[in-house]
């Protein structure tokens, strides 16, 4: 009890000098506010958070790992912006979904993170300023992309400032004690395909229904007899619903990439960001080729590329890339100025730092 004792006075010691420091950098942070709002400059700069994060977990030794570092400082970064200015966010509601757990993993708790029920109005709260930001689904590991996000970038001025990505785990809940109790069970189409298996072997007799999100599935289940949802553990504790089977989803390694959106992009390289644009080529043999070549010719990554109908012309389509490196790189700028030389209609979305998949 003495050697426990000392390490818990140890500790508390420690809590002590945390507290201290924590409130000497938030401090710093005010001031750097009062400057950046003197000369006119944006509160959230991502590139330097990712810069801040990176450097930090290079220097970490451990035991912590890195992702718990990165959770860590995330929140330190979030309660501090807020003592600059506070930001307000919108995303793909309701609570509890995967959306709503990407805007919190990015902007931390200290945020005002406003629900919306759909992609369209997270882009027009940002695009009239009703908020800073948005967060909104554009791709599925398994399901793929999301394409009405694709096509709002196609008459917005908005930038793709961030990404996020989030490991899609799905538990079977309900209000019930067990299996034999459940003759419905609800969530959003892509949550029930990728858990079909999973229900088909253990409740082959239940009825399965498509709703809007995974949440509001949860929000039924919270009410209805008889009921589950097929949701992350985030809307099971907001729903108060008992967790009858974990991870139903039949591919583990299953993420949702989420982009931030705003008025502007990362402005200055981070050191691991992306860029994206989309772009239209003209109707005719090798223009497709012709307009990717420069990437090849400038060693310039693709990580994505998905073609959309321009839905202005039969049969015309856009191009929406993804590319590693920042649209102010050497090689990157010259890619896309020989991208854009060949190209009918060409915009850049915005280059970000990279996501990390934890």
């Amino acid at each position: 009890m003495d050697r426990l004792t000392l390490l818990r006075e140890e500790i508390d010691k420690i809590d002590r000098e945390l507290l201290k420091l924590l409130n000497k950098r938030a401090q710093l942070a005010k001031e750097v506010g009062e400057v950046k709002k003197r000369e006119g400059l944006p509160f959230y700069v991502p590139g330097r958070e990712a810069k801040v994060l990176s450097r930090l977990e290079e220097l970490n030794q451990g035991p912590l790992p890195s992702e718990s570092i990165r959770a860590i400082f995330r929140e330190i970064i979030s309660a501090c912006r807020a003592l600059e200015e506070p930001t307000k966010v919108a995303f793909l509601g309701p609570k509890a979904t995967f959306t709503h757990l990407a805007a919190l993993k990015h902007f931390g708790t200290s945020s005002e993170l406003v629900p919306r029920d759909s992609i369209s109005e997270v882009f027009d709260e940002v695009e009239k300023e009703r908020v800073d930001y948005g967060v909104v689904p554009i791709e599925n590991s398994i399901e793929g992309i999301v394409n009405y996000t694709v096509d709002m970038f196609l008459d917005t001025p908005l930038k793709i400032s961030g990404e996020v990505f989030i490991p899609v785990n799905l538990h079977l809940m309900s209000k019930e004690g067990s299996l034999k109790e459940i003759k419905r069970v609800y969530s959003h189409r892509h949550a029930l395909a990728q858990s079909r298996r999973w229900l088909s072997e253990n409740l082959p007799l239940a009825e399965l229904i498509e709703v809007s999100s995974t949440a509001k599935a949860a929000e039924i289940a919270s009410k209805e007899k008889g009921s589950a949802a097929v949701a992350s553990e985030a809307a099971a504790l907001l729903y108060d619903l008992n967790i009858l089977a974990k991870n139903l989803q039949e591919i583990t390694k299953n993420y949702t990439r989420f982009l931030i959106i705003g008025k502007r992009d990362s402005e200055f390289p981070s050191g691991r960001d992306k860029t994206s644009v989309m772009f239209s080529t003209k109707h005719k043999a090798g223009a497709l080729f012709k307009a990717l070549q420069p990437f090849a010719v400038y060693d310039v990554n693709l990580t994505k590329i998905e073609s959309r109908p321009t839905k202005k012309e039969p049969w015309e389509y856009v191009f929406f890339v993804d590319l590693e490196g920042h649209r102010k790189e050497e090689r990157v700028a010259k890619a896309l100025k020989e991208l854009e030389e060949s190209c009918s209609f060409f915009k850049v979305l915005g280059s970000y730092p990279a996501g990390f998949k934890e």
